[in-house]
């Protein structure tokens, strides 16, 4: 995975020294900060295919930090925390984050997810039958070939994970995706415990293309089954 710069962002130098040393044997160069001011810096200086970000960091941490990228940017971002409890996974999520490890990590996972975002960041829209084309269902526009996704004409600002299952939908618009479905399609992993986490990036998209995301347009639930994208 050559050419790919991944900006490591934590407070801990042996954690930063340890990343390195694991991506770097993958054939991708590292940038590094040691706190949310400095990510920011780097990345107005470099450009940035992939962000692995610590929570817990002093001057501006991992969830004010991530607040500030999505202002501009959608480079997807793996958070990663000494805690492991769902409320500090969610809220990670909720504040745009694409994936959580839990430290200590396996190195072997941090890289699998590292390149499994990568991938996604890179070829976005590369599911079965995707053919490059512009998908509409009443204004709600999804644009394969350009990664855009409008809501009558105006710009929808998605991160990579969520373009992702907006595009699964829409490209299977009528069909009902159980969250498993969504999840093992989106994430390319088994859909162990993923209620969380795919609720969360539902909640996210419905505030984005919904007028009223209680009373959703477009993107329905169908209780005890999963979502499904409305004709």
């Amino acid at each position: 995975m050559s050419n790919y710069n991944v900006l490591v962002v934590d407070d801990e130098k042996e954690i930063r020294d340890a990343i390195e040393i694991y991506l770097k044997n993958e054939g991708i160069t590292v940038i590094k900060a040691k706190d949310g001011i400095e990510a920011i810096e780097k990345l107005n200086e470099h450009p940035v295919h992939l962000i692995v970000l610590d929570i817990m960091m002093p001057r501006l941490d991992g969830i004010a930090t991530t607040f500030k990228i999505r202002e501009q940017k959608n480079i997807p971002i793996i958070m990663l925390s000494a805690k492991s409890e769902d409320t500090d996974k969610i809220l990670g999520l909720q504040v745009g984050a694409d994936d959580y490890v839990t430290k200590p990590f396996n190195p072997l996972e941090l890289i699998a997810r590292v390149k499994s975002q990568l991938r996604r960041y890179v070829t976005l829209g590369t599911y079965e039958g995707a053919t490059d084309k512009i998908i509409d269902i009443r204004g709600l526009t999804l644009d394969q070939a350009a990664k855009e996704v409008a809501v009558n004409g105006e710009p929808v600002k998605l991160t990579p994970i969520e373009f992702k299952i907006v595009e699964l939908l829409m490209t299977n618009a009528g069909r009902v995706f159980s969250i498993h479905e969504i999840y093992e399609r989106v994430w390319n992993e088994p859909g162990f415990n993923a209620e969380n986490t795919v609720a969360v990036h539902i909640r996210k998209i419905r505030e984005k293309i919904e007028i009223d995301p209680k009373s959703p347009r477009y993107l329905k639930v169908v209780w005890g089954i999963g979502y499904k994208m409305e004709k």
